[in-house]
């Protein structure tokens, strides 16, 4: 199954990661610098926990640190999808309530992450489009180009997850 969606015209992300709001940062598994090729990125021991809804091997975390692993598409996501992203998210929010530092990635560090990270940020108490907002202004502004998923934000997930329900 495609994790990534491939009909985007979106340039690679500049950083490694970014830090979304104190203790939570968001990455991907590449990275392109200024007038370089893409570069893979390998977390060791920077995070204390590195939630992965895409991995690959030899990307890390390194050995002792704390993977939550919730691969899902960047494109529509099935009711368990959707149900397994809130998980995901309230595990983060809980996280940096308790002053861990952690890393949500995806492939690029764009939708999949900026979905998880933007669900924290609304159960850490911000309304979803300043989420959306401050995901967009302190990763990338191609952040969540994915529409799909800030309308599930807007709706609510567990709303989404329901009307997805519906579906089959």
């Amino acid at each position: 199954m495609p994790t990534r969606q491939k009909d985007r015209d979106t340039p690679g992300p500049p950083e490694r990661w970014s830090e979304i709001a104190p203790g939570l940062w968001m990455g991907g598994h590449f990275v392109t610098p200024p007038r370089r090729p893409l570069e893979p990125v390998v977390v060791e021991r920077e995070f204390d926990l590195v939630v992965s809804l895409h991995t690959q091997p030899g990307h890390g975390p390194a050995p002792g640190v704390e993977h939550l692993v919730r691969e899902v598409p960047d494109g529509p996501l099935s009711a368990a999808q959707l149900l397994a992203v809130g998980e995901a998210a309230a595990y983060t929010a809980g996280a940096v309530r308790q002053g861990r530092r952690v890393l949500v990635r995806c492939h690029s560090g764009y939708n999949r992450s900026g979905l998880v990270v933007a669900q924290a940020l609304v159960e850490l108490g911000h309304e979803a489009d300043r989420a959306v907002e401050l995901v967009r202004e302190r990763r990338s502004p191609w952040a969540l180009n994915n529409r799909l998923f800030v309308e599930y934000l807007a709706a609510g997930l567990g709303t989404a997850a329901l009307l997805a329900g519906l579906d089959g």
